[in-house]
């Protein structure tokens, strides 16, 4: 089952993805859509992982973080002659 949707464009949108729908041979709505599919997968799969991450990071013991002011300590050293070793 199909679905439709309005989307405003701004002009040079517009243009670009008639210029790409004429020169494939494709109509805008099926570039449109191919578009927002790879979007999807794209940004599905991060806030997966960054869930899973969270919950992993939820139940592990707080002595396995290093604690941002000590880490950003570190990264200001980087480059110069007196880097620190990593805070482990």
């Amino acid at each position: 089952m199909t679905r439709t949707m309005t989307l405003r464009l701004d002009d040079e949108t517009n243009e670009r993805l008639s210029n790409l729908a004429g020169a494939t041979e494709r109509s805008k709505a099926y570039l449109a859509t191919q578009a927002l599919k790879l979007f999807l997968a794209n940004n599905e799969w991060q806030v997966q992982e960054i869930k899973e991450a969270v919950a992993e990071a939820d139940t592990a013991n707080p002595s396995e973080f290093i604690d941002n002011e000590i880490v950003l300590s570190w990264m200001e050293t980087w480059g110069s002659d007196d880097e620190s070793q990593p805070p482990l």
